[in-house]
């Protein structure tokens, strides 16, 4: 599947780039194959790593969201300091990132535009010939307002 473009770049969106960064983040700690951090310092990157997507990710996500509520509420609590609390806070963690990617890639109902902000839809015909006749209207009644000399 070809992922969506920003029109005219060729770019990636954002969303798609948020996701995809997300999603790539959430499969090394969650992949079948993939190894349980060795040291405190990996988990504390990782997680910090998923925090700032889930941060990423809640800006492009409805507000309120069940997934966005749960993975923010995750990562509000600090990191265990045991082995294995840690461990599983990460793995946690990195499952409430998956639902919120999947929430974004689901529910994101428009493209999100390079400056950030939502695009503009694209104005009817009908709505284009109203303004020319709206501004056509105006012009007249401007010029016959003006007094002759």
């Amino acid at each position: 599947m070809i992922p969506p473009t920003a029109e005219g770049t060729g770019r990636p969106r954002p969303l798609t780039r948020a996701c995809a960064a997300a999603a790539q983040t959430v499969s090394l700690v969650l992949a079948e194959d993939a190894p349980l951090p060795d040291s405190d310092r990996d988990v504390n990157d990782l997680v910090q790593l998923l925090r700032g997507h889930v941060a990423q990710l809640g800006a492009l996500a409805a507000p309120g969201s069940p997934a966005l509520l749960h993975a923010q509420q995750l990562c509000s609590i600090c990191i265990p300091e045991d082995y294995v609390p840690s461990r599983v806070y990460l793995v946690r963690l990195a499952e409430a990132t998956h639902d919120l990617v999947a929430h974004v890639e689901r529910d994101s109902p428009e493209p999100i535009s390079a400056e950030g902000g939502r695009r503009w839809r694209r104005p009817t015909v009908n709505v284009l010939r109203g303004a020319v006749f709206v501004l056509a209207l105006a012009c007249l009644i401007f010029a016959a307002s003006v007094p002759r000399t």
